[in-house]
């Protein structure tokens, strides 16, 4: 792996130069507008960087954006890779890798989710703060490269506790509804049986989704501090539980996407 990240890096320094990145953002589905609030400097297609996989689910436009958010230089990622387009856990976290080894120092997340808990409502936000991986594979398993991270990292802290203060605090300030969630992460790509969401409410979840822990697993394994951050799309609590399409996620997704943009321009701006 590390032959081919360091292949990667070659090409994207030719294309970025000496631009250093201080810190990674992942953009979920119907989130990548934020990228309207980065100046620009440079933009790779994700076909256009070698190794790099290519998202395929709608709506993800599959760029790699270099530029400045609120002063502080990103690299931000429009558009995230999934387990269930058919990549392996090494493939989905591979641009983390090369994030990291272009030098950012910290790594935020964003991600569409539906709520397991009633307190958490269509169109709020969550701050994550702690996880259950219910995927069947992990991005660690194999050979271990210590020059990435231990074999048995841990993760009594996946998310960095100081900076969902910070959130918290942030959209209270600014009168945004955020809770601070458990997520569970599921392999899709179909949404979840009412059955399903009971048993993930049971186990303690707040909110669900098709994404996140593998980076934040990858992440963690290279000491890398994370923040996780999702806007709830569906409810999936109701008894009578109605069926959700993909145009309306993203459509509520979309709605609520300024509050997010929100606390994350300003949490950057804190670091």
């Amino acid at each position: 792996m590390y032959h081919l990240i360091e292949e990667t890096i070659v090409a994207i320094r030719r294309k970025i130069g000496e631009f250093s990145p201080e810190f990674g953002i992942i953009l979920g589905t119907g989130l990548g507008k934020l990228v309207n609030e980065i100046e620009v400097e440079y933009q790779l297609m994700y076909s256009n960087i070698p190794n790099f996989p290519i998202s395929t689910v709608e709506f993800h436009s599959g760029k790699l954006i270099f530029g400045i958010l609120n002063g502080r230089k990103v690299v931000a990622m429009q558009g995230r890779l999934h387990y269930y387009e058919g990549y392996n856990m090494q493939e989905i976290t591979f641009p983390i890798r090369v994030m990291k080894v272009l030098g950012i120092q910290k790594l935020f997340v964003s991600n569409a989710s539906g709520s397991l808990n009633p307190s958490v409502l269509r169109g709020d936000i969550g701050i994550i703060e702690d996880h259950i991986n219910l995927l069947p594979d992990n991005p660690l398993r194999g050979p271990n490269d210590d020059d990435f991270g231990p074999r048995f990292p841990d993760m009594s802290q996946p998310y960095n506790r100081k900076m969902i203060q910070q959130g918290l605090d942030i959209a209270n300030n600014l009168r945004i509804r955020a809770h601070k969630v458990i997520y569970v992460s599921a392999p899709g790509p179909n949404l979840e049986t009412k059955a399903e969401y009971r048993y993930m409410r049971i186990i303690g979840g707040d909110i669900v989704g098709m994404s996140t822990v593998p980076e934040v697993i990858v992440a963690n394994h290279m000491n890398l501090p994370v923040f996780a951050i999702s806007v709830v799309t569906d409810e999936g609590f109701h008894a009578d539980l109605k069926p959700v399409s993909l145009s309306e996620i993203v459509e509520v997704a979309t709605e609520a996407e300024p509050k997010m943009t929100k606390i994350l321009k300003e949490l950057i701006a804190l670091q």
